[in-house]
């Protein structure tokens, strides 16, 4: 069954100054595919802008921007419709050779998943993430594919402690298991890394997270979802047969049709929904304000 949200998605660059700015990269435009589509879309930046639309090396949409003339403020807003027809993760049959771990890709799929393979970052000497992962493994009896990473995926909400930050990049998989926290994106890489090491390709997955609870249209009740009201982040497993699978282990959920992606990527650097550069007196930045609306609109 179709559904369709309206999104908003709000940046605010506060200055006490007036500043110049460089050329900013906005991926904000949620992903096309068979189960997504773009109705109508509107992007509005203040001051005056130049702006083009390109696609990346991943087929994601970005719009590169050019604020004109000084400005103590930069505001971005982009709107969108979408109507989202997302099928039961349970409904997707795996191929059976891909059924239990470990499996091999095809000759053809390891060319193309390559860079979804190969683990981005450095295990300790200690082996903490090779046997972090394998605690998900049973060792008496065989391990079928999608249960493991469902196992994972709910782990790491259980057992670490979410704290949102504001600042850019992503804590390395040995920080988030260290400190036993992170963010989304944290999470995200965490379970990445670790798929990975068990011959399963991942990507990285940004976009918007439907949270009932925070949408006035619906008068929904209940307790707000983590990660809802700015931008989330998950990740993509590609197993035969099924495809990308969605996992988001902030919120143990699994292909649902409240994630939205915009952009995917095979490191989270890659999929940063806004970056640019500003010129100024070095004091000159005020503050950074985000937010995301979600509605889902009525049948």
């Amino acid at each position: 069954m179709a559904i369709h949200y309206d999104i908003t998605h709000t940046t605010v660059y506060r200055y006490r100054k007036p500043v110049s700015f460089g050329l900013h990269r906005v991926m904000f435009r949620p992903r096309d595919s068979h189960d997504l589509r773009v109705l109508a879309t509107d992007l509005q930046v203040s001051p005056e802008a130049a702006m083009r639309l390109i696609q990346d090396p991943h087929s994601n949409s970005v719009a590169l921007v050019q604020p004109l003339g000084e400005a103590t403020e930069l505001r971005i807003v982009c709107s969108f419709t979408i109507e989202h027809v997302p099928a039961p993760q349970d409904q997707l049959t795996l191929d059976p050779a891909a059924e239990f771990l470990p499996f091999a890709y095809s000759v053809q799929e390891r060319l193309d998943l390559e860079h979804y393979l190969r683990p981005h970052h450095d295990d300790d000497d200690a082996g903490t993430l090779i046997r972090w992962a394998h605690q998900f493994l049973h060792s008496d009896k065989p391990n079928s594919t999608r249960e493991v990473l469902t196992r994972m995926n709910a782990h790491i909400g259980q057992s670490l402690e979410y704290k949102a930050r504001d600042e850019e990049g992503t804590q390395t998989p040995l920080q988030t298991l260290a400190l036993g926290s992170g963010s989304c994106r944290d999470y995200a890489l965490l379970m990445m890394e670790a798929a990975r090491r068990l011959g399963i390709a991942t990507r990285f997955v940004s976009g918007y997270l439907y949270d009932a609870a925070l949408d006035t249209a619906a008068r929904a009740q209940g307790e707000s979802m983590t990660g809802a009201g700015t931008t989330h982040a998950w990740l993509h497993a590609y197993l035969p047969g099924a495809g990308w699978l969605a996992f988001d282990p902030t919120n143990n959920l699994m292909g649902s049709g409240q994630l939205i992606r915009v952009a995917v990527s095979r490191d989270p650097a890659q999929a940063a929904p806004i970056s640019g550069s500003w010129y100024g007196d070095a004091d000159a930045f005020e503050s950074l304000e985000a937010a995301v609306v979600v509605t889902k609109r009525d049948s």
